[in-house]
């Protein structure tokens, strides 16, 4: 997990979450900080051995840690976040040894982490996809009721 400890380093990506802070301070619903990347690493990293994907842990862990990296730049600049996460983490992830193959990989993860086209995909764009959505716990949060996600949206049940 060398890799991972480099990203978690990474000046750019120290400054991507203090960023998000700062942003997020006040804010009542979801936020995008490490609780959230590792929540969603750690989700996906179970599905991949329960389904038996056979995908690299540290590709696993650098893509739901990147994968919200840019949301602060919504805020300011109303650039999507997947994109501007796409953008940092292609510097984050040459800075911290990922290969070409790896990196493309990653990236795609990052981009397509909010395409609903990607909720059956096997791989592991499929796997953030879904980590990134069953991590929320709408049925526990103060905000349920003012959050502007569907119900359907919403994890109002736990769900295996």
């Amino acid at each position: 997990m060398d890799r991972i400890n480099r990203i978690i380093r990474n000046a750019c990506y120290q400054e991507c979450l203090q960023k998000n802070r700062a942003h997020e301070e006040t804010r009542i619903f979801c936020r995008h900080d490490m609780a959230h990347f590792l929540d969603v690493a750690r989700l996906a990293w179970i599905e991949n051995l329960e389904r038996g994907s056979g995908i690299d842990r540290e590709l696993v862990y650098a893509a739901a840690l990147l994968h919200d990296c840019g949301r602060y730049r919504q805020y300011e600049d109303a650039v999507p976040h997947e994109q501007a996460s796409g953008e940092l983490a292609t510097g984050i992830l040459e800075a911290c040894g990922f290969t070409p193959e790896e990196k493309e990989e990653i990236l795609a993860a990052i981009l397509r982490h909010r395409d609903k086209e990607m909720a059956e995909e096997r791989g592991l764009s499929g796997l953030i996809y879904r980590a990134d959505k069953q991590s929320r716990s709408c049925f526990a949060c103060p905000a349920e009721g003012e959050c502007d996600w569907s119900r359907e949206k919403k994890n109002l049940l736990l769900r295996m």
